[in-house]
């Protein structure tokens, strides 16, 4: 069984805990918080949910700042960045590692993160 919470459809055998990392924004320690505030078995799977607990979930879920919400802030940070001309932002608008790393060898994937940012 499939369960669909805010739009994501999660598999029935896994955990709930793991399931709720598939959202963007929130991670194990997150989950884990949700799951305990709910009162919910930690081995507990996603077919076991009833529409009741389902619903209890997304009002949780509503609470955190997820998915293209936090997508949207984190973009919009980045723009002001660009925008007031700091460091990070032109590192950000030249494609190339923002937080100190190395460009010599091992840029490759800084730069593949921060064009498909320009995109976004």
């Amino acid at each position: 069984m499939v369960a669909n919470i805010m739009g994501k459809s999660l598999r029935g055998n896994t955990l709930i805990r793991i399931g709720l990392t598939k959202f963007f924004g929130l991670g194990q320690r997150n989950a884990d918080k949700i799951c305990a505030k709910l009162g919910f078995y930690p081995l507990m799977r996603v077919h076991q949910l009833n529409e009741q607990k389902i619903l209890a979930i997304t009002k949780e879920l509503s609470e955190y700042t997820i998915e293209k919400d936090l997508k949207n802030e984190i973009l919009a940070d980045i723009a002001l960045k660009r925008k007031i001309g700091s460091y990070q932002g032109r590192r950000h608008a030249q494609g190339l590692p923002v937080r100190g790393q190395k460009t010599k060898n091992n840029a490759v994937t800084a730069k593949r993160l921060n064009r498909l940012e320009r995109r976004l």
